[in-house]
């Protein structure tokens, strides 16, 4: 089982790691993230099973990570770790498998870490179903989580460490790739630039001007992204046959 622990204090993580070494196989760590908004981002690269998460953490706390990894395709487990026991309840209303509290003990993490290796029912049945690409794409948004539609979005654009989605109702920052989400929602979007996604039934033409550059005509919208050359003719290609 792949672990990721997530503290904001360098001896809670320390600590966590020494027992989980010492509880020895199945369980490995595979990374460590001092704030929620971390976790997102390791998750997103790298393959994890479960995650301890600290409640109490600065930029993104645990409990809104949780939320968020939620809806990853597929979530990880997560066991909130916690030296305030009124928390435990809101943690389970946060889809967490467990709570642990400090200082942590051994053999409860052993516990824990067994009951969450073990699928219950509503996580079977959900296995046996066929995968269905998700709908909506999360994002932080005035303290909470906004969700967007996927058929309501018109491009996305990476800029730095974030990636700003255009929609109808318009624009938030994501904090996961362009890359990334190019990978979930593909079929749905065309790559027009290294840097842009468009909504492929957005797309109904091209405006070309007079210095070369050609820019996207979208529909029922006022953005009009640049295309670069690599991709221009797979676009013209697109807007001719569809394909």
């Amino acid at each position: 089982m792949r672990i990721l622990i997530v503290d904001d204090e360098a001896p809670a993580r320390e600590r966590l790691r020494a027992l989980i070494g010492e509880i020895g196989l199945p369980y490995s760590v595979v990374g460590e993230a001092e704030n929620g908004l971390h976790a997102m981002q390791l998750c997103q690269r790298m393959a994890v099973d479960l995650v301890l998460m600290d409640i109490r953490m600065p930029e993104m706390d645990g409990i809104e990570a949780a939320a968020r990894l939620s809806g990853m395709e597929p979530p990880p487990a997560v066991i909130f770790v916690t030296a305030y026991e009124e928390h435990a309840l809101e943690a389970f209303r946060g889809n967490a498998a467990d709570y642990l509290l400090k200082p942590i003990r051994r053999d409860r993490l052993e516990r824990s870490l067994q009951r969450a290796g073990v699928p219950t029912r509503a996580q079977l049945r959900s296995l046996q179903k066929p995968m269905q690409r998700p709908t909506h794409i999360s994002t932080s948004y005035r303290g909470g989580i906004k969700r967007i539609a996927v058929q309501d979005v018109v491009l996305l654009r990476a800029d730095q460490k974030y990636v700003t989605l255009i929609s109808s109702d318009g624009e938030v920052l994501l904090e996961e790739s362009l890359k990334s989400l190019e990978a979930r929602f593909g079929e749905l979007f065309l790559r027009i630039h290294r840097n842009t996604l468009v909504a492929r039934k957005r797309l109904i033409g091209l405006i070309k001007l007079a210095d070369g550059r050609c820019l996207a005509r979208l529909a029922e919208s006022d953005a009009q992204p640049e295309i670069s050359r690599r991709h221009l003719p797979r676009i013209r290609r697109w807007l001719r046959q569809g394909e």
